[in-house]
């Protein structure tokens, strides 16, 4: 797993650093430079105009430093920098001072009529959080227009580190070179639309420096899906787990098939499917794996839930199972009576929206999946205010019901109750097609039933649908990509040779 900061937890690391480990800020900033011209001497022509931007801060002071290396190495640098030179951090001033003993010019504005080839973001840092206005806003906008390839150092200028917000105006990189951790906004919408690819680089900021306070926000990473592929020579379907899904309704048969066999790729010994009579033509045709039980009248009988879901050792429950209020008989039925893990998906979260304190009472180990119109449903908030805060909210959902929250959207949040937060780096918009949800839920289903807890099964499943839509938007592109093919791309990553170095 590696770990994604916010600007507060940034600079404290930083200053542990500097105060209790006692590297000098200065030579973290070298370290900085050093590293950023790394990744620039990679892109960089020495035939070809570059120019610097730097702000009076120690983004600046970063920038500068950057300055100063490449001017040494013979590459051709104007360096301009903006604002009031009266407030310049203690930093900054230095690396003028060295840049102007080397002899470089500092230039207050960009040259006029000058053709550049790079262009060097180095105004604001993550520390950022007023809206960019006035003169700066005007800066950005004219840098942006320029005919250049785009560099931020840390984090584009007007990208929120903690939010992903665009602060009035942004930088728009074509790379963003960032220091010690990834920043969280710079994956987050808007700002992830600014950043561009993303390098991180070294420089002395380790995981020592967090001291008592980790970073509150997780990424799940390819390693971590070594656990999946452990299965014993000695074992049977009982082994991998038996999971109910109770879902579909008449014309909805295909939302069970998906999660089903969503769970099943993915590694699930058993799964029982609880449906309408009117669906098991097509369920036993599509997914003739499966355990099927049907119920002939509107809702199951008593004794017919009662005996699915005692065989089961988790219980999904909602996808395509309609709003009816023989669907909420059957929600009501898992959450009074389940003595096993609940996943709650699609109309099953519509259902206990009209009644959300049916979740503040006792319950078993449950996970939510929501997109942001059912996010929007089970809290009040509208899907843009959501959006925004897309953490937060699923934190909050998450503490104030005891669930973990699997909250979708282009970046997947995955909130524990009182617990870390996962932000998912996998997947892409092609994605964005009918039944994935279905499939998502099928998959987490499918973990925590083969013993996962619910807090690691959630974000794993959801890293693992999105690697695998990345692995076959390949083949398909963006818009021709469909559920089915989700499927296939968990079996191609579960099991193809190719795929070893990811989960062996």
């Amino acid at each position: 797993m590696r770990y994604l900061v916010n600007s507060r937890e940034m600079r404290q690391y930083d200053k542990n650093t500097t105060d209790f480990f006692k590297v000098p800020s200065l030579l973290l900033m070298e370290q900085a430079a050093l590293t950023a011209c790394e990744e620039i001497e990679k892109i960089a022509d020495k035939g070809e105009e570059i120019l610097i931007v730097c702000g009076t801060g120690n983004n600046g002071g970063d920038g500068l430093a950057i300055g100063r290396m490449l001017f040494l190495k013979e590459y051709k640098v104007d360096i301009v920098l903006i604002g009031d030179i009266k407030k310049a951090t203690a930093q900054s001033i230095t690396q003028q001072e060295i840049l102007q003993a080397y002899g470089q010019t500092i230039l207050y504005e960009i040259p006029n009529k000058k053709s550049y080839g790079i262009v060097i973001d180095a105004i604001f840092g993550v520390g950022l959080t007023r809206k960019i206005e006035g003169k700066y806003k005007t800066l950005i906008e004219e840098i942006n227009m320029l005919d250049a390839y785009k560099i931020a150092i840390d984090i584009p200028t007007g990208v929120s580190a903690d939010n992903g917000a665009v602060l009035g105006a942004a930088f728009k990189a074509d790379v963003t070179i960032t220091f010690a951790y990834d920043k969280v906004g710079m994956h987050l919408w808007p700002g992830n639309e600014k950043t561009g690819k993303i390098v991180v680089k070294e420089i002395g900021i380790t995981k020592k420096s967090f001291m008592e306070h980790k970073p509150g926000v997780l990424a799940i990473e390819s390693q971590d899906l070594e656990r999946l592929a452990i299965r014993s020579s000695h074992s049977n379907k009982g082994t991998y787990g038996r999971l109910l899904v109770i879902a579909g309704s008449v014309n909805m048969a295909g939302a069970a098939v998906l999660s089903g066999k969503g769970a099943y790729v993915s590694g699930c010994g058993l799964v029982r499917i609880l449906t309408p009579e009117e669906n098991r033509v097509i369920v036993q045709t599509a997914l003739p794996e499966a355990v099927l039980t049907t119920y002939t009248s509107k809702k199951p009988e008593t004794d017919v839930m009662r005996e699915a879901m005692e065989w089961a050792d988790v219980i999904l429950c909602g996808p395509g199972l309609g709003t009816t209020d023989a669907s909420m008989s059957i929600v009501k039925q898992v959450l009074n009576n389940a003595t096993v893990p609940v996943i709650l998906d699609a109309d099953a979260l519509n259902l206990i929206a009209k009644d959300t304190s049916i979740l503040q009472r006792p319950h078993t180990e449950m996970v939510v999946t929501p997109h942001l119109g059912e996010m929007s449903r089970l809290t009040g908030d509208g899907v843009s205010f959501i959006q925004t805060r897309l953490l937060e909210a699923a934190k909050d959902f998450a503490d104030t019901y005891n669930v973990v929250c699997v909250l979708k959207d282009e970046r997947t949040v995955t909130a524990t109750p009182y617990g870390p937060v996962y932000l998912n780096l996998s997947g892409n918009s092609g994605m964005a097609t009918a039944g994935s949800g279905d499939v998502l839920a099928g998959i987490i289903g499918s973990l925590m039933a083969q013993g996962f807890e619910a807090d690691i099964a959630a974000p794993l499943a959801v890293y693992l649908h999105g690697l695998a839509g990345d692995e076959m938007v390949q083949e398909t592109g963006k818009a021709g990509l469909i559920a089915s093919d989700i499927i296939e791309g968990i079996r191609r990553i579960m099991g193809c040779k190719e795929h070893k170095d990811v989960i062996l």
